[in-house]
Parts: structure tokens; sequence; C-alpha cells
């Protein structure tokens, strides 16, 4: 992610789908996907590459015209993924990419300093990494193991933190904006008094973040080892996920034969009953912790205007939000009897 977010440069037509349009002072994009990705791009995405830049314009002037003091970057390449996260439709592309910033400027918690040093203790915990093999579909496996958090150590948020910057330094990659990712969660351990923590306000905006917040398509949620108590988390929360998304869950229990038919043991670590060694987190920390400069660099550009309220950019529904509320209200005594 690079470049200038001035909505007041004079931008090129929109009307001509020419691979030389890009503004001035923006590095050119040039595409890096394969024949077989461009493909899948166009069948699975409405992705066009003879129109694909006019696509990037269109979003670029919608931004310019409709939110101009965002504080966006407007290069070629980030706002693509936007586009690819939504299929090439402009609407949605806008409002993803506003929700993508209302999501950074209303949680400071979470993303005030936010890069790879500020959570070195999430890292070397393990409690987040990626798998070092992509799946049959090209895809990245995003690991999250809670038993590896102690919350004496440091805020919940420190995880999401983690999360998040992983999923930054995946998205950067054209194949991954393409084929997506899977997320494969291991709940073993996990008590009550840790599932505390993933109160109404955190559930609500790390649902939030994902579903609406990201450009990022989610393909799978693999869970293992999930104690009774998850199903009540997960019956209290599957209402607010949208229904593409629910689909997306898999509760594998502790049945590695059932986990097996989503993800090749091939792929996983011996401690799922793979056949790729032992799961190794120092390769993605190492990755992630080098990526330093780039992510000071890229978070930069992500300023929040000082005449403009991120309240009024958020674009969700506030009766959406405060049913989200009431009903997440009920979560701890449920927590208890399911426990």
């Amino acid at each position: 992610m690079s470049g200038d977010s001035d909505c007041t440069r004079t931008s090129p037509s929109a009307g001509s789908p020419s691979d030389t349009e890009f503004l001035p002072d923006q590095p050119k994009y040039v595409c890096s996907l394969s024949p077989d990705l461009i493909t899948k791009a166009r069948e699975e995405l409405q992705e066009k590459p003879e129109w694909r830049l006019r696509d990037v314009q269109a979003l670029r002037d919608m931004v310019c015209k409709d939110y101009p003091s965002l504080g966006t970057c407007l290069d070629d390449a980030f706002l693509l993924r936007f586009l690819r996260a939504r299929k090439f439709d402009y609407d949605r592309a806008l409002q993803l990419l506003v929700n993508y910033h209302t999501c950074r400027r209303t949680w400071p918690e979470v993303f005030n300093n936010l890069k790879p040093s500020a959570i070195k203790p999430v890292l070397e915990s393990g409690f987040v990494t990626v798998l070092p093999q992509l799946d049959p579909e090209g895809r990245h496996i995003v690991c999250i193991r809670p038993d590896r958090w102690t919350p004496s150590n440091y805020p919940i948020t420190e995880n999401i933190r983690a999360i998040y910057l992983t999923l930054e330094k995946l998205i950067q990659s054209e194949e991954t904006q393409v084929n997506g990712i899977v997320i494969l969660a291991d709940y073993k351990g996990v008590s009550l008094s840790k599932a505390s923590h993933f109160g109404p306000f955190v559930a609500k905006k790390v649902i939030g973040i994902l579903q609406d917040g990201f450009p990022i398509r989610i393909k799978a949620v693999n869970i293992i080892n999930e104690p009774r108590i998850f199903k009540g988390i997960f019956a209290i929360i599957k209402p607010f996920l949208k229904e593409k998304i629910a689909n997306r869950f898999f509760l594998h229990g502790c049945d590695l034969n059932s986990l097996h038919q989503n993800i090749p043991p091939v792929i996983l670590p011996e401690e799922y009953g793979g056949t790729s060694g032992k799961l190794d987190i120092s390769a993605w920390n190492e990755l992630l912790l080098s990526s330093e400069e780039d992510f000071l660099h890229d978070f930069s550009q992500l300023v929040l205007p000082s005449d403009s309220s991120p309240h009024d950019m958020l674009v969700s529904g506030d009766a959406d939000e405060k049913q989200c509320d009431d009903s997440l209200r009920g979560m701890k005594p449920q927590l208890y009897y399911c426990y």
C-alpha cells in the first residue's frame, strides 16, 4: 500500500478500459496473478482484466466525491482489495472501504500504535500463526489457539491486534485476495473465565471487522476441540453472522477425521493429525516482524481527518447495532448455563 490520498488531483477518465490509466505520482499497477488465477478472478469475482483499472478509477472517483476527507490510500493495488472482496460491485466496495476506516478509528485500543513489534508477546505465545503450506485451493490456513493466551499477561485486545496484522500481511498478496483464507481455531483448554473476556463489546467489534470491515474472503472457519461452552457462545453470535459466513463454520469437536475432510492432513502439523511435522510458529513470526517498516509506511497514510467524526462514516444501521447489543447482553448467564 502506498501513494497519496489527495482527492483534489486531476484523475484520468473512467470511461476507457486502458491499462495505462494511473495517477501521475502513483506506482503503476502490475498484475501478479497467474493465468489460472486471472481466470478464477473473472469467474468468481467478476474481474475483467481489460476493465480492471477502469473499475479502480470508478471506485477512486466515488471516494473523492462522497468521502473527500476519508484519509484513505488511493493506489490501484490498495483499492483493488476492496473491489475483489465485493466482486467488483462499486457500491459495496465503497461501503467496505468506509467500514474499514471506521473500524480503525472507533477502536483505539486495537488500532493505536499497531505494528508487529508491539504485539511481539502475542506472536511468541503462539496464539496466532499461519501454516507454511497452502491448501488445495491455494488458501493460507490461519491457526488460532486461545489456550496459548494468559489473560493476566495482556488484555484480549492484544490478541485481536495480532490477528488483524496477520490479515493485513496476508491480504497484500493478490493470490490471497482471489483465493481467500481458511481459519483453524483450536479451543482446547478454553475455560469459562477465559471465555468471559470475549464479552458483548468485543464480540460485536470482531464480528463487524471480519464481516464488513476488512477486504478478505473467509472461505471456512474450522473449530476443533471446542468445549461445551463454545456452543453457547456460537448460539448467541450466529444470529449476527451473515448466512453465508455462518454456513462456513464447521465444528469438529475432537474428531480429527472430520477436520481432515476440510483440511488435508498433508498440510496440517502433527498436533492436528497431519504429516507436515511439528507446528512451528517461528517462520511466520519472523516474516511479520520483518515487515515492520512496511506497516509503518502503509498505516501512516490512514489518518483521521480533524474535521470529521468517524461515527458519521459508519454505514451499518443503528437498529441492527442496538439489536446486537440487546441480544449479546444475555451472553454471560447463558455461558454459565452451557458450562
